[in-house]
């Protein structure tokens, strides 16, 4: 397989804050092995500045007009979540591979809609989930992958998060129709995107949701008891009211507990490996990781870049990147209609395929025109 040897022709769509705080810090960090070809946004003036300060020979408020004249090799989707979907579909249409802020698409159809524009050797899409690629995250994939720690049994995921009302002031939030979901789509998909890097697929879900505080259509709250292949459990909790916040997981299996407790991102500091009684201090003396590198935008565009360079599909793309949408339109499921739902139900005979909240078909409809 040939290795790339010029620069990655990159443009970034969408100039916020996410933009300018995550994404094209990342790209600096890359230094010569990526070029800031573009930036893209609705305000003009907003597109020139950033374009200015981050060294970028040109800017668009039109992102096919971009596609067309700058001919990008990857493109940074950094617009609200409602927009994703289409300037995927455009890039991979254009010859460019993607990297798309979370959530990927407010549905699963969207989602495998983007997948028909892929190519068998790329462009590839891929999705923000950096949680999953810290280096401690890293070494807990491994030594489960290996057996190290024995049989994955109980776990938790909490995301208990607060957003105050002035949050919910920013039109496309709190709507099922643009954002597509409350916590468990907004802010949680993160940790879970991490607990299903870690535990694999699931089979079922049984969930309840709430409104208890906030002014929107979606929830504000969500609860939900989560069953493994493997058989593991795990609890999984997604809250914008809680105060004193927190991203806590645990992970409970036969030789030892693991947790990890922070908010925004860790590195090896918040994680903690605690050995069963029965465990020897030789064996417990292996487990901690040799590097330390924390969480972050960079540390997985790096890898995304590498593995473009390489010419393979990226992590977080494909059914890597599908399955946290698949839980979360699971637990929508459950909570919706009361019921547990199995993971093999999610397909394009179920209304909650369509639509996160079951209710919306104007996709179907337009895929079976």
């Amino acid at each position: 397989m040939a290795v790339r040897t010029r620069p990655i022709r990159t443009a970034v769509v969408g100039a916020g804050g996410i933009a300018q705080g995550q994404h094209l810090p990342g790209l600096r960090v890359l230094g010569d092995r990526v070029e800031i070809a573009a930036i893209v946004d609705m305000d003009g003036d907003r597109a020139r500045e950033v374009a200015a300060e981050w060294g970028a020979p040109s800017s668009f408020t039109s992102v096919a007009a971009m596609l067309e004249e700058v001919q990008p090799d990857l493109v940074l989707v950094c617009t609200p979540p409602g927009s994703h979907t289409d300037a995927v579909i455009r890039s991979l249409d254009a010859g460019a591979s993607v990297w798309c802020e979370k959530p990927p698409t407010l549905s699963l159809a969207e989602y495998d809609a983007i997948l028909e524009h892929e190519g068998a050797a790329g462009p590839y899409a891929s999705y923000v989930f950096q949680h999953r690629f810290g280096s401690a995250a890293r070494r807990l994939r491994s030594q489960i992958a290996a057996g190290d720690l024995g049989a994955p049994l109980v776990g938790v995921c909490h995301t208990l998060w607060y957003r105050d009302t002035a949050y919910y002031d920013v039109a496309w939030r709190g709507k099922w129709e643009t954002e597509g979901g409350g916590p468990a789509m907004g802010h949680g998909i993160h940790q879970m995107d991490l607990l299903l890097s870690l535990l694999g697929d699931w089979t079922e879900i049984s969930a309840t949701m709430a409104t208890l505080r906030r002014d929107v259509e979606t929830e504000d709250v969500s609860f939900a008891h989560v069953t493994f292949e493997s058989g593991a459990i795990v609890s999984v909790v997604n809250s914008v009211l809680s105060p004193r916040e927190t991203s806590y997981l645990r992970f409970d299996f036969a030789d030892a507990t693991v947790e990890v407790e922070h908010l925004y991102g860790y590195d090896n500091s918040h994680w903690k490996w605690t050995p069963a009684p029965h465990v020897d201090t030789d064996t417990v003396s292996t487990w901690a990781p040799t590097q330390n590198f924390a969480s972050s935008h960079a540390v997985q565009l790096e890898e995304l870049v590498s593995s473009l360079e390489r010419g393979e599909r990226p992590a977080a793309s494909g059914h890597d990147g599908r399955r946290v949408l698949e839980l979360i339109a699971g637990l929508y499921q459950s909570a919706i209609t009361g019921r547990r739902v199995q993971r093999n139900e999610l397909t394009r005979e179920n209304p909650f395929y369509w639509s996160m909240n079951g209710a919306s078909a104007t996709l179907k409809e337009t895929l079976d025109a």
